[in-house]
């Protein structure tokens, strides 16, 4: 939650007991000060866990790896990255599964490491306002872009372009009658939230290693980027296997983070991921100026809300700037 905290909104209040009086007039505390909280926390769990749950429901002590994974990934600690990503997918726990169509379908697959895990009768999508299902599908406030629905028709996507559906009766106005199918509703078998899942710890460990150089050859960006073009049904980044554009078998550094940037868009998309990548990696503006004329530097940061103001007297006045 602090994670997510911190790379949204920036510094935020450190709330570390339960005692309602001392939480009341809690003041932003430095982003180097939320993240050492964070580090902290992650390294108390490294070992507190169960190394097998009884389902990825439940954390791990490899979920706790892979958080560790993409924590160093945020921070451009590279090595560390590297390794505890390399730690996920050398435990021989997980394994991708045959079909990406599956990861769209189905909950608890064979490569999910941690994902918030519902039933009937707490599942988000009974949620008449807040439910997944019900803002991308019932009242279809989140649709998905034009750029996307482009971005994962292409043949580069492969079987990843099932993450999305098209349906003609939402067709209306600038509804484009495209739908996300990754979130279903409560009586489906893909209503759950993924937070881990192996598919991630190969493509950090892709732009782990393609940081240090590591750009081709065995054990490189470019083979665990191949691990997943494969089961997408993509052909690898060294031979032409399909009838779409020749693939070249040598690629620079910066070629290689920005066909890794395009595989998380494909891989993970609505799982996340997207926004905070673009932000991370300093790509936002050249992404978001293409896409909204209305962009602005200052939106990386999102707003503090108004109500945690009124709430919190000490975030009077420490608005993020630009809003």
């Amino acid at each position: 939650a602090y994670f997510t905290a911190l790379y949204a909104f920036g510094g935020v209040p450190l709330v570390t007991e339960t005692r309602i009086e001392a939480n009341l007039n809690i003041p932003r505390a430095d982003e180097s000060d939320v993240r050492d909280f964070i580090l902290d926390d992650f390294n108390a769990a490294l070992g507190a866990l169960p190394e097998i749950p009884a389902n990825a429901g439940f954390a791990s002590d490899y979920a706790v790896k892979a958080a560790l994974a993409k924590y160093y990934l945020y921070l451009e600690d590279w090595n560390e990255a590297e390794d505890y990503a390399t730690s996920v997918i050398n435990s021989g726990r997980y394994v991708l599964d045959t079909l990406f169509t599956h990861i769209v379908d189905k909950e608890f697959t064979s490569e999910s490491i941690f994902e918030m895990g519902y039933t009937l009768n707490d599942d988000p999508g009974t949620n008449p306002t807040l439910g997944l299902n019900y803002l991308f599908v019932g009242r279809r406030e989140i649709i998905p872009s034009n750029q996307i629905v482009l971005a994962l028709s292409s043949p580069e996507s492969g079987e990843r372009f099932s993450s999305i559906k098209f349906n003609t009766n939402d067709l209306a106005g600038a509804d484009n009658g495209w739908r996300v199918a990754k979130y279903g509703t409560p009586d489906e078998d893909n209503n759950n939230v993924v937070v881990f899942r192996l598919a991630e710890m190969y493509l950090i460990r892709a732009e782990a290693r393609a940081h240090q150089n590591n750009i081709t050859g065995t054990n490189s960006a470019q083979s665990d980027i191949n691990i997943l073009r494969a089961r997408a049904d993509i052909w690898d980044l060294e031979t032409e296997t399909k009838t779409f554009t020749p693939r070249v078998g040598s690629v620079s550094q910066a070629q290689m983070l920005q066909i890794i940037e395009n595989e998380r868009l494909y891989e993970l998309a609505f799982e996340g991921h997207r926004w905070f990548d673009l932000v991370r990696t300093g790509r936002a503006s050249t992404v978001m100026e293409a896409f909204n004329s209305n962009w602005k530097d200052a939106y990386e940061l999102w707003p503090i809300p108004q109500r945690e103001i009124q709430t919190n007297p000490a975030l009077a006045g420490d608005q993020n700037p630009g809003y």
